[in-house]
């Protein structure tokens, strides 16, 4: 009996080159029995060359867009929402599709399913036994958050003044590392010090990755303040997060909570070294968003916001980038695909495998509301 058979998309958004499928991944599906189709891709799109997964032995290469005349019991592939079409969609589809939190338009894309009888596995909604997801993009979206945050402390003091200018994805993580250690050095020459990091959500896997940013670019253990939940059980504000130059918010927020920093509290220290914020958890229109000092979010062209009111120096600067992963897209890619790989393995037998039948079970369930 023939295996499932995966048809990545290719997929097109301005400075978004990460793959759900990497060639390593669909290497290991082959030898598992899977029948692997990849749309070809601009040089300039994804990350991954079109060549590397020629380069494997039995993989089908096919013209990209082409998904909607793929063989019906395929299992369209992909990480982003799909382009804004009306056509029924006959297809199973894994990806993010954002329409189970009721976002705004959740009805049109989501409707498209029945009709045309496909099913829709969100790649959020994955979960094991535990609850908790099977593949995300934590890791790198704490590690590229606190990479922008370290530039743009080195940035105010190397250039007063001047904010932080459009960036661009790196090839690989070493790229990074050694851009923002070079300028986080010739600050710290300047000021006679290093920055101090205070992250929150230090264990889980973002702040994990925003912790090993700063580890990585040569910065001191005593200058990494490391706080999770026992540390902000109190309740905030936190003087403490005043009093470091910069501040990660890695947390996953469920319920209100006490807000971690005010505009009051910070225009009221004299003392306050904070310059630098990364809402790397981005619940920037939440209304119970823990950092109340900003509204809108920033994106890679214009990658800081101000903190509007502050009435003493320094200024703030804030990163509020809800793709930060896209910063890292091939160490990113590969991250997430080895996490989601033991899951879609288990496509072999999906009626009977838990992971893949709460995730229909959910679609039914939004459906239904429709």
């Amino acid at each position: 009996m023939a295996g499932p058979h995966l048809w990545l998309r290719d997929e097109r958004k301005p400075l978004e080159h990460r793959s759900a499928l990497t060639p390593t991944t669909a290497k290991q599906l082959l030898d598992a029995g899977f029948r692997i189709s990849v749309e070809r891709s601009a040089p300039d799109n994804r990350i991954f060359k079109d060549a590397e997964f020629e380069e494997i032995a039995g993989i089908e290469m096919v013209e990209s867009g082409t998904w909607p005349k793929a063989p019906k019991d395929a299992y369209v592939l992909g990480l982003k929402e799909l382009p804004e079409e009306t056509f029924p969609l006959e297809h199973k589809h894994i990806q993010f599709a954002h329409c189970f939190k009721q976002q705004g338009g959740w009805k049109d894309v989501l409707r498209r399913f029945p009709q045309g009888g496909g099913t829709l596995f969100d790649l959020e909604f994955l979960e094991d036994d535990n609850g908790r997801r099977v593949a995300a993009f934590g890791y790198h979206a704490g590690y590229a958050g606190a990479a922008l945050a370290v530039e743009t402390w080195a940035r105010q003091i190397l250039k007063p003044g001047d904010k932080l200018g459009a960036v661009q994805p790196y090839d690989n993580v070493d790229l990074l590392n050694e851009h923002v250690k070079s300028q986080m050095d010739e600050a710290a020459k300047k000021v006679g010090r290093q920055p101090r990091i205070l992250v929150i959500g230090a264990l889980g896997r973002c702040g994990s990755g925003a912790v090993a940013l700063a580890r990585n670019v040569g910065i001191s253990e005593e200058n990494i303040i490391k706080w999770d939940m026992a540390e902000t059980a109190k309740g905030g504000p936190f003087d403490e997060i005043a009093h470091s130059d910069i501040f990660v918010n890695c947390i996953y927020l469920k319920d209100a909570i006490a807000p971690f920093v005010s505009l009051g509290q910070l225009n009221g220290l004299d003392d306050r070294k904070l310059s630098v914020v990364c809402d790397v958890s981005c619940d920037t229109t939440n209304p119970n968003n823990p950092i109340p000092v900003y509204s809108e979010y920033s994106y890679f062209s214009n990658p800081t916001v101000p903190v509007k009111g502050i009435k003493n120096e320094p200024q703030i600067d804030v990163i509020a980038i809800d793709h930060l992963p896209s910063l890292l897209p091939r160490e990113a890619s590969e991250s997430f695909s080895g996490l989601l790989l033991p899951s879609l393995l288990k496509l072999q037998d999906r009626e009977n495998e838990s992971v893949w039948t709460r995730a229909e079970e959910l679609f039914k369930h939004w459906v239904g509301r429709l």
